[in-house]
């Protein structure tokens, strides 16, 4: 379960959101009727297996399993975090001062771009358009833009050519959610502000898939105040891959899209969905300067594990303050994850669905016949697997290649002579080679091992 304190876009909407929710539609016993908001992408109710055309499109995004979240926006400026706006009730008014006084630095973004190469991610996805309506690049909708306020130039385009000069696959997120825009709210109940907003949302969307080149994903967010047909969902996707033929959309837009989005949490999805579990590194997504309850690397790696484990990608964010430098504690952490995914990487980007599971210090990922023993606790001395079903053959530290001392009965593997201290920091990683694909059953051991008389 989530900690309570932890903050999420699904809590929000549940809480003060649906609090905004209820007074936009009151008086509209239509709008009254809407379902509420559903858990953010979590297990989607569409079990739609995936056709020849997603799978080619999808192909780097399985192959890449780990990417960089990013927020930024007019909020990083303020730094009480990206739904201060609302949670505050900040009047509209005063808030404008801060995209007036939103100035990134130059280079901001090739920071980012070499600070996600090094951790070993693969792809980014930035924030083009959060839930406070600030635009960040050159569009010619609004004036409450990155051209028109205080940064005086295209963030997004920085963003992307940074990117690509890291070989990073590019992504853009974009909040359906709009606080600025006067239709906003208005359209759950005023069919005319609908069709305003609606056009304001497709053309917006129009120019970020027309004006910088092959973009691979489209990160759509928060569809509150409308459902799929208010959002004219069916037409707007039918424009973006129009527009991409090769592009992945999520599920955001309350359509199934390529891949479900569930949030601050490890969801495994079922009937081979493809899935991406996306997390902060302390509570907070855009910066928040008084949020000090930072993820050590060595739980951001076994959140990573856990999600290549069931077949999921891991999109990790970090929110960089208003001039675009990142908190030194998120570099400190990504970059100690850098470290280790130098040497271990391979298991993680060439791993399969796989079956062991169960440890008390460790965790497991798979290729072909080879099982990873990830081990984050380590005990000293010796490691053992329970229940596992296949011959193993041998064993071997991952890093460095020497070779260890297995035993095998039909209820425990037993790897013995290792040394008190971890040879690897944070996460020693055991290689396994099986005579078959690993398979765990840790009822049979329960059932089957030899028990004492009395």
């Amino acid at each position: 379960m989530m900690n309570s304190s932890k903050v999420s876009r699904r809590n929000m909407l549940l809480g003060t959101g649906a609090s905004l929710a209820s007074l936009a539609v009151q008086g509209s016993a239509q709008a009254a009727a809407k379902p509420a908001t559903p858990p953010a992408g979590e297990r989607d109710p569409y079990p739609v297996a995936a056709t020849p055309d997603q799978v080619r499109r999808m192909n780097w995004w399985h192959e890449a399993k780990f990417g960089m979240f990013i927020h930024f926006g007019a909020y990083s400026q303020y730094g009480r975090h990206e739904w201060a706006m609302e949670t505050s009730a900040i009047p509209l008014a005063e808030y404008k001062q801060f995209p007036r006084e939103f100035k990134p630095k130059p280079g901001f973004a090739r920071a980012w771009a070499k600070l996600a190469k090094a951790a070993g991610m693969r792809y980014m996805v930035m924030t083009t358009k959060h839930h406070e309506g600030f635009c960040n690049w050159d569009t010619k909708l609004t004036d409450y833009c990155a051209t028109k306020q205080g940064p005086g130039r295209d963030l997004v385009k920085e963003y992307v050519e940074a990117a690509r000069a890291e070989g990073l696959r590019v992504g853009f997120y974009y909040s359906l959610m709009d606080w600025h825009h006067p239709d906003g709210a208005r359209c759950a109940h005023d069919e005319e502000a609908r069709k305003r907003f609606v056009a304001y949302t497709h053309g917006l969307i129009r120019e970020l898939l027309t004006n910088y080149g092959k973009v691979d994903v489209l990160w759509y967010d928060v569809s509150w105040p409308l459902d799929a047909a208010g959002w004219e969902s069916e037409k707007m996707n039918k424009m973006v891959f129009e527009l991409q033929p090769d592009i992945i959309v999520n599920n955001r837009n309350k359509l199934p899209g390529d891949f479900s989005t569930p949030e601050q949490k490890i969801v495994a999805e079922t009937g081979g969905r493809a899935w991406e579990s996306c997390m902060t590194l302390n509570d907070s997504w855009g910066y928040q300067r008084a949020d000090d309850n930072w993820k050590s690397a060595r739980t951001v790696i076994r959140n990573l594990i856990s999600c290549v484990h069931d077949g999921g990608n891991y999109l990790l964010n970090i929110g960089p303050r208003g001039d675009g430098s990142v908190p030194e504690e998120s570099v400190r952490i990504l970059t100690e994850v850098g470290r280790w995914m130098d040497g271990n990487g391979e298991t993680i980007y060439k791993s399969e669905l796989c079956d062991p599971r169960r440890s008390n210090y460790a965790s497991f990922t798979r290729m072909g016949n080879t099982l990873y023993m990830h081990v984050h606790f380590w005990p000293g001395g010796d490691v053992a697997i329970s229940g596992l079903r296949v011959k193993v053959k041998s064993a071997r530290f991952h890093k460095g290649g020497q070779e260890l001392k297995v035993s095998q009965d039909p209820y425990r593997v037993h790897i013995t002579g290792l040394p008190a201290e971890a040879p690897d920091s944070p996460i020693t990683t055991i290689a396994i080679e099986c005579d078959g694909e690993p398979k765990q059953d840790t009822v049979f051991v329960r059932n089957n091992k030899p028990r004492e008389g009395v």
